[in-house]
């Protein structure tokens, strides 16, 4: 037997109506085997999807999988808390953020260990090391010196001010490799100059540029390009500041006034005395504003295949 049936959504939040459905349908005695989304967006159709990025499609079934928008930022100076904290938290995550700058005893061991919790517990690794300069430079620094960062992160992050220069540079190391780049469109600290054209001018250049760029650094959404994800940093239960210029605004907030994607929490989670319970608490917050969020433009149809 198969029931067809429609439903309308964003392209991310196709996920979550997935789930909805096969909820509601699983409760009345039906196996589902299948879920196909069909969809056209009147922004080029198939002519956008060759260019639409691996890592985004990945990383929305990972939230899908693991009811998770959640995206720990672990920046921390010993390797052993580093590994400690990917092992432990990491069934709670999407992504995980690291810093590896300022390790005081990074190794390649490291990078490999990271590699193999990844898979372990389904997480992307997100490298917070920040490239600015011109493109033959900054190739270098990411396939090579200490960290060879190219070879165990997933994604990076990029400023646009260098110009194309920049992601032609890392897109010429990272893109053989299937990685991805994010550009740092906002920033959540007081003061921030990214703000107006620049921000405008970095949208478009990640437009230009999405076979290698597949979502932005922001405060709030600022491009309705599909494919293109948004993550929030500053994030926190308790909306406020540090007294040293960063901002905090709450997982609900983010999400469902200022339309983003994923919630990146640091000092949240690492400075509570029980990390675990921490990350939980952000991993529901952010997944139930995730589904309050779910919106459903009427352009796109939802076809699910039933067996019983």
């Amino acid at each position: 037997m198969q029931i067809t049936f429609g439903h309308f959504f964003s392209l991310t939040r196709w996920n979550v109506i997935v789930l909805e459905t096969t909820e509601v349908l699983e409760k009345e005695g039906l196996k589902i085997t299948d879920a196909v989304v069909l969809m056209d967006r009147e922004q080029g159709g198939r002519a956008t999807l060759p260019d639409t990025h691996p890592l985004s499609a990945r990383l929305l079934k990972i939230t899908a999988d693991k009811k998770t928008i959640l995206c720990v930022s672990a920046d921390v100076i010993h390797s052993e808390e580093l590994l400690e904290i990917a092992d432990a938290l990491g069934p709670l995550i999407c992504v995980l953020k690291t810093h590896v700058d300022i390790l005081q005893d990074f190794t390649a061991d490291v990078a490999s260990s990271l590699k193999g919790l990844a898979i372990k517990h389904n997480f992307l690794i997100f490298e917070d090391c920040k490239f600015a300069d011109i493109g033959n430079t900054i190739k270098h620094q990411y396939e090579g010196s200490l960290y060879r960062i190219s070879s165990w992160a997933h994604t990076i992050k990029a400023y646009a001010l260098p110009g194309p220069g920049v992601l032609q540079g890392l897109g010429a190391a990272g893109k053989p490799l299937g990685q991805g780049c994010l550009l740092i469109a906002q920033m959540s600290s007081q003061g921030s100059l990214a703000t107006g054209d620049y921000t405008q001018a970095v949208v478009k250049m990640a437009e230009d540029h999405i076979y290698f760029v597949f979502g932005f650094i922001n405060v709030s959404k600022i491009s309705e390009k599909p494919g293109l994800v948004h993550m929030t940093p500053g994030v926190q239960i308790l909306s406020g500041g540090d007294g040293l210029g960063q901002q905090y605004s709450s997982p609900e907030d983010v999400i469902c006034t200022k339309g983003s994607d994923i919630i990146i929490v640091g000092r949240g989670i690492l400075a509570s005395s029980d990390q675990l319970r921490a990350a939980e608490e952000y991993r529901t917050a952010g997944w139930q504003a995730y589904l309050k969020n779910s919106h459903r433009p009427a352009n796109e149809i939802f076809y699910c295949k039933i067996a019983i």
